[in-house]
């Protein structure tokens, strides 16, 4: 064998080790969140609207996330599975379906389905509704997808382009709700919107109540201010488990350049002097989710992140499973 030989001999083993090498690190197990045994929700996105980075945004909170994406700054959602049909919903059609449906749908083991059984709506504000363009002709052009929407909800999808073909194609099917008015999904589950104050420029606004074979949630991303609501949140919040609470903003000194009054959300210091009463276990029920890429409790190691938890209240992270 010649120099030139061994050149290339060892070239192609080389080449061979690397490629195995490269094949093994992004070769994935077929369902690597199938760790749920029992009927739970889990966390999808914890992110406002608009994501994070930020289009438009010049400050340090977005400047690194351009050029190093954060995986887990997905946009709010949560996943519910129902381990005894072996079947989940998602809740809210955020800019990120695609990769929350992915992340979804692996919890259903035995199954190779690559969409919900059921899609669950809040309102028409940009997260949380617009990722159902990913359901039509040009995307994965869906068959008769359960949506659970409210009336006013119904009628925008309807009566507007580009949603009312997801409609005629059949993409979706709509499911009319009523406010307070439970979903039964099965003998063990429901879900029971419940109307909010919020800017419904097209819309109304539910949050929802999730009940399942043994505890339940109750699910707010967007709400204008607790005061504002025809309920006491903290009477709410003792009705179930699980309380995931709108926490877009940490304080009203996060944006310089906008009026915060025409974008109202509950402050995270505004929640945390209005359930300093509560007990500990009360207290412990609150997961804060929806946040601004303003929002300091992003950051796990900010001082206002750990205020927070040392508090006693929780902080919503992706694939954070909650049992029912």
């Amino acid at each position: 064998m010649n120099k030139y030989s061994i050149y290339i001999f060892v070239f192609f083993i080389l080449s061979c080790s690397e490629k195995k090498t490269s094949e093994e690190a992004f070769k994935e197990p077929v369902h690597p969140e199938a760790i749920i045994e029992n009927t739970s929700i889990v966390i999808l996105g914890t992110i406002q609207d608009a994501g994070s980075p930020q289009i438009g945004c010049t400050k340090d909170c977005c400047i690194d996330l351009f050029e190093n994406p954060d995986n887990s700054r997905q946009v709010t959602s949560l996943g519910l599975i129902d381990t005894e049909h072996n079947k989940t919903y998602l809740f809210e059609a955020t800019p990120d379906i695609a990769a929350q449906m992915k992340m979804l749908t692996r919890y259903q083991i035995g199954s190779d389905k690559e969409t919900a059984d059921g899609i669950f709506l809040t309102h028409a504000h940009i997260g949380h509704y617009t990722g159902l363009m990913y359901l039509g002709k040009e995307a994965i052009d869906a068959n008769n997808i359960p949506l659970y929407v409210m009336p006013k909800m119904k009628e925008f999808l309807t009566t507007n382009g580009p949603w009312a073909q997801l409609v005629s194609r059949n993409n979706v099917q709509l499911y009319e709700m009523k406010n307070e008015s439970a979903v039964k999904l099965s003998e063990s589950l429901e879900v029971t919107p419940i109307l909010v104050p919020h800017r419904d420029e097209y819309s109304e606004t539910v949050g929802y109540k999730i009940k399942g074979p043994n505890k339940s949630a109750l699910f707010i991303p967007d709400i204008d201010k607790w005061e504002k609501w025809n309920k006491n949140i903290i009477d709410e919040i003792k009705q179930v488990d699980y309380a995931f609470l709108d926490a877009t903003f940490y304080s009203g000194k996060e944006l310089e350049n906008r009026d915060i009054t025409q974008i109202p959300h509950p402050f995270i210091i505004e929640s945390l002097e209005k359930f300093k009463g509560v007990s500990s276990k009360e207290k412990s029920k609150i997961i804060f989710i929806h946040f601004n890429h303003t929002n300091p409790v992003i950051n796990p190691e900010s001082e206002e992140s750990k205020l927070v938890i040392e508090l006693g209240f929780r902080i919503g992270k992706i694939r954070d499973v909650f049992e029912l």
